[in-house]
C-alpha cells in the first residue's frame, strides 16, 4: 500500500521529465563527495557497471519538445533524425556540464558519428561508442561483448580512482532484476487493464527511471502500481494497440496522449528500452559479465538496432507481442529519417499482413507540434479495428 496517489506520483515524474536542466540527477551528484554521473543515449547498455561503480546512470532521450535547438542545427544536416542535434543543444549549452562521461550505444550511423562529435567538442569528458555483438555464438559474439564490458569498467574505474569488483557487479545486477520485475508487472497490468494504467502516465513513469537511482525508481513503480490499483476509473470501448518504431528518439508526450484520445489503448510499446532489454532475471552468481553478455545474446528484446541473423523469423515477435497481449492491431510509429526503423518497417509489415493482422504507420519528430493529424489518423485506425472484428 502507499500514501500516495497516481496523480502525485505521476505529477513527480512528469517534472522529472520536463526538466532540461537535469536538477534530480544534479543534486545526486553534490549530496556526496567523489560522486559520478554518466550518460547514456538511447537504447540499451549494461546500467549495472554504472551503478556498480558507484555512479549515476542518466538516459539522454534528446532535448524532446522543451528545448530549442539553436547550436546543435550547425552540426548535422537536416536530412536525419532530430536527437543528434538537440543533444548537441544539450552539451553546449552547458546542460550536461555535470556528467563525467557520456556513452553512446550501438543504434544507428548518426549515433555513432555524434560520439565522434561529441569527443572533439568535449575533449576531457570519458566518451564511448558501446558495441553490440553481430554474432550470437557465446564463444564469439559473447566474448566480444564481454571485452566491451571490461573496457567499459575500465573507463569507469579510471573516473571513479577506485576498482570494481565482481561482487559490487552482482549486487547491482539484483537490483537491476528487481527493477526489472517492476516494470514487467506495470507492463502486465497495463495489458490487462489498459484503463486502469493509461500509456502516458507508464510512460512518464518509465522516463523517471532514466534519471532517479535504480533503487528510488523501483519503489515509484511499486507506488504507482498499489495506487492504480486502488483507484477506479472508467472503461473505454478503446482498440488495443501496439505502438512500435519509438526505440530511440523518443515521442512527444502529447503524441502518446493523442493516441489515446483518438480511442487507442497502447497495451505494449518499445519506449526507453534500456530498461526493458532484458527479459529474463540476470543470474547473480558465477561471472557477471558472462551473464550479462548471456542475457543480452539470448534473452533480450527484438528491435531494429539489434543484428538479428534469423531471417526466417524475423519479425515473429510483434506476432506474438500481439497475442500475447491482446492487441487488435499495431501502430508503426518512427521519426523522420531513422534508417533503422523505416527499412525494418516493411518486412514487419509482411509478417502482419500474413498474420492478418491490421496496422497503420506514420512519421514524427521529438518536438512535434500538431497532433491533430495523427490523432485523426489513430481514430480511424481504432474504428477501423472495430468495424472489422464486429463483422
Amino acid at each position: 500500500m502507499t500514501d500516495k496517489s497516481t496523480a502525485e506520483i505521476v505529477a513527480r515524474a512528469e517534472a522529472l521529465y520536463d526538466d532540461v536542466d537535469f536538477t534530480a540527477a544534479r543534486e545526486w551528484k553534490a549530496a556526496g563527495e567523489n560522486r559520478h554521473v554518466i550518460g547514456h543515449l538511447p537504447i540499451y547498455v549494461p546500467r549495472e557497471l554504472i551503478h556498480a561503480a558507484g555512479m549515476l546512470p542518466l538516459g539522454i532521450m534528446g532535448g524532446g519538445d522543451q528545448l530549442e535547438v539553436i547550436h546543435g542545427d550547425a552540426y548535422y544536416q537536416s536530412y536525419i533524425c532530430r536527437i543528434p542535434r538537440s543533444t548537441i543543444e544539450l552539451g553546449l549549452s552547458g546542460r550536461l556540464d555535470f556528467v563525467s562521461g557520456m556513452l553512446f550505444p550501438s543504434i544507428c550511423d548518426v549515433i555513432r558519428n555524434l560520439s565522434g562529435m561529441w569527443m572533439t567538442l568535449f575533449p576531457d569528458l570519458y566518451v564511448k561508442y558501446f558495441d553490440t555483438p553481430q554474432t550470437y555464438d557465446d564463444e564469439i559474439g559473447g566474448r566480444f561483448y564481454e571485452g566491451e564490458m571490461r573496457e567499459l569498467l575500465e573507463g569507469l574505474e579510471g573516473i571513479s580512482g577506485r576498482k570494481v569488483t565482481d561482487d559490487d557487479i552482482r549486487a547491482s545486477i539484483a537490483l537491476y532484476n528487481e527493477n526489472r520485475r517492476a516494470i514487467r508487472d506495470l507492463y502486465d497490468y497495463r495489458a490487462a487493464r489498459p484503463w486502469q494504467f493509461p500509456a502516458w502516465e507508464s510512460y512518464l513513469l518509465m522516463r523517471a527511471g532514466l534519471i532517479l537511482p535504480v533503487e528510488e525508481h523501483t519503489r515509484m513503480i511499486r507506488d504507482y502500481i498499489a495506487a492504480a490499483e486502488a483507484e477506479k476509473r472508467p472503461i473505454k470501448d478503446n482498440a488495443r494497440v501496439i505502438v512500435t518504431g519509438m526505440f530511440c528518439e523518443q515521442p512527444p508526450l502529447n503524441l502518446i496522449k493523442s493516441l489515446e484520445l483518438a480511442g487507442c489503448y497502447v497495451v505494449d510499446d518499445d519506449f526507453t528500452l534500456v530498461a526493458r532489454m532484458l527479459t529474463e532475471e540476470v543470474p547473480t552468481t558465477g561471472d557477471p559479465l558472462r551473464n550479462l553478455s548471456h542475457a543480452f545474446l539470448h534473452h533480450s528484446m527484438s528491435t531494429a538496432p539489434k543484428y538479428e541473423p534469423d531471417v526466417e523469423t524475423k519479425g515473429r515477435f510483434l506476432v506474438d507481442a500481439v497475442r500475447e497481449k491482446g492487441a487488435e492491431g499495431v501502430i508503426f510509429a518512427s521519426t523522420s529519417f531513422c534508417d533503422p526503423a523505416l527499412l525494418d518497417r516493411p518486412m514487419l509489415q509482411n509478417v502482419l499482413s500474413e498474420a492478418g493482422i491490421p496496422y497503420i504507420a506514420f512519421k514524427y519528430a521529438e518536438n512535434s507540434g500538431q497532433m491533430q493529424p495523427i490523432r485523426e489518423q489513430a481514430g480511424t485506425f481504432a474504428d477501423s479495428i472495430k468495424l472489422w472484428s464486429a463483422a
